[in-house]
């Protein structure tokens, strides 16, 4: 039992890792990509819906990104979407195409994008964090019914938090190398 709860455990850590990972591959360094854009909700006739499931995007070259909306009304929705997202973008429609200009990164800009970054990797520790709370309260059941004895559980609690931390500093090396990343001119 410990060591599918382990594995179990380390399982979503990983999948914790991998989410900010891809949530840090979205913040820009200066270069449009269209992955900006995938966590922009559009209201579409009543329900939220992801941008990329109302609308092509393409890149229109290395500054600026294409939106073209598959129905003609809602160019204002997705460009009211987009603009009101905390992506400090300011799309310009021209007839059923949306024009999203990447602004070049000023240095208060990179700073605000640094705490964005921060923000998240805050937001994956709390992941981690939860899951090894968690998988404690999962050991001290199994102790309770006395599934398991008191040491195989304290030693179980030491390994569970071996790999907190593990990828609390794995979080760490993430933001330090954005950070870097944001700051290079």
């Amino acid at each position: 039992m410990i060591p599918e709860l382990k594995k179990v455990t380390e399982q979503k850590m990983q999948k914790s890792l991998e989410a900010l990972q891809s949530d840090l591959s979205k913040v820009r360094t200066g270069r449009a990509h269209t992955g900006i854009l995938d966590h922009v909700q559009v209201d579409y006739y009543g329900s939220m819906m992801p941008i990329n499931q109302v609308a092509n995007i393409t890149l229109i070259d290395a500054r600026t990104i294409g939106v073209q909306p598959w129905e003609k009304p809602l160019v204002a929705k997705v460009e009211k979407a987009i603009r009101d997202s905390d992506l400090g973008l300011n799309p310009a429609s021209q007839g059923d195409v949306i024009r999203v200009p990447m602004p070049a990164l000023t240095e208060e800009r990179r700073r605000d994008l640094i705490k964005v970054v921060k923000h998240e990797g805050e937001n994956a520790k709390i992941a981690v964090r939860n899951l090894r709370r968690d998988a404690n309260a999962h050991l001290k059941e199994a102790l309770k019914k006395k599934e398991v004895s008191e040491d195989d559980e304290r030693r179980a609690q030491d390994d569970i938090q071996k790999l907190t931390d593990r990828y609390v500093l794995e979080v760490d090396k993430l933001l330090a190398e954005k950070e870097k990343d944001l700051m290079a001119v």
